[in-house]
């Protein structure tokens, strides 16, 4: 094993853990403790933070690496973490990578900046700096869609992952990724070990159908997201179907509103006590409130059935 971490395998739902912000807007570690106990009764696979959908751009730096900390005590190696160590600059994803290392994540997930461009030879070179400073991770290449990611083409992303041994999966997450998992997968070399598919879960069948080896949605809906894996991929394709559809209302609507979405849900279920957030997301009134309780009501049955121990059905608090 030439690499900390070459055994860990990432498969199946690999949520992106929200940041929790008190009522004053500072961090919440009590509330990331339990939104971290939510994801693993649920059973994910994995966790990821921060991303995104972690409001990462609003973080410091200290608050990034508390949060993680705080990630880590509480899954206690039971599943793998993925740390987020996107940055506008190669020295800071370096930074960002070696603080996960010192926080027992041996995986982190980047994106190249935009500022990289997205020539093959540039973003080759920014990941390979990475790779060769930080020897001891294993890096997803992130593909986000414009306007906050790159859009980098499949055969650009597999000239680059050829050449990097420490790249051993990708995300993949432009619109339409089908094609572009179909293209990565079709092509990949022996070292990179899956896709992950991206999109907050709306494209989950297709992704999965491609091949995809797993996805990252947000975390509210972790526990039934979590069935509908088991249930592809124990082969009953009708009840991940089911599932599916079910709940595929409520993701549209989530990629509205994101993280006051994601917040809006966790208290509902008994998670969070607020739904504030730092990033700029457009406003949710009274009528966007009552279709997502509409949604989430509509959704009880599956929630019961799925529901982690001390998390509460939805429409169980107000």
């Amino acid at each position: 094993m030439d690499r900390i971490g070459r055994l860990i395998v990432l498969t199946g739902i690999l949520p992106v853990l929200p940041t929790p912000f008190t009522a004053s807007g500072e961090i919440d570690e009590a509330a990331m403790a339990r939104i971290t106990d939510f994801a693993i009764e649920a059973q994910v696979d994995g966790v990821v933070f921060p991303g995104f959908a972690s409001e990462v751009d609003e973080l410091t730096a200290a608050e990034r690496t508390t949060l993680l900390k705080v990630v880590t005590a509480r899954v206690r190696g039971r599943v793998p973490v993925v740390a987020g160590a996107s940055a506008a600059t190669a020295d800071l994803a370096i930074q960002h990578a070696r603080e996960a290392l010192a926080s027992g994540v041996s995986i982190v997930m980047i994106q190249a900046p935009k500022s990289v461009g997205t020539g093959a030879e540039a973003v080759a070179a920014f990941y390979q700096d990475i790779a060769d400073a930080v020897p001891g991770i294993e890096i997803v290449l992130q593909n986000a869609p414009a306007p906050r990611g790159s859009d980098l083409k499949p055969e650009v992303i597999l000239d680059i992952v050829r050449d990097n041994r420490a790249i051993t999966y990708v995300k993949e997450e432009t619109l339409p990724s089908g094609l572009a998992i179909s293209a990565i997968i079709a092509g990949k070399p022996a070292h990179l070990k899956g896709v992950i598919g991206g999109g907050g879960a709306r494209y989950f069948i297709d992704e999965y159908n491609r091949g995809a080896c797993g996805a990252m949605p947000a975390v509210e809906l972790a526990d039934i997201h979590v069935a509908m894996n088991r249930a592809f991929r124990a082969g009953d394709i009708a009840r991940a179907r089911d599932l599916y559809m079910r709940t595929l209302p409520l993701l549209v609507i989530q990629a509205n509103f994101r993280m006051a979405f994601t917040k809006h849900v966790l208290s509902r279920r008994g998670i969070l006590d607020n739904r504030v957030v730092r990033a700029k997301t457009p406003p949710m009134d009274a009528h966007d409130i009552a279709e997502i309780d509409a949604w989430l009501d509509a959704c009880a049955d599956l929630m019961r059935e799925t529901a982690p121990p001390h998390a509460l059905a939805a429409g169980a608090r107000g």
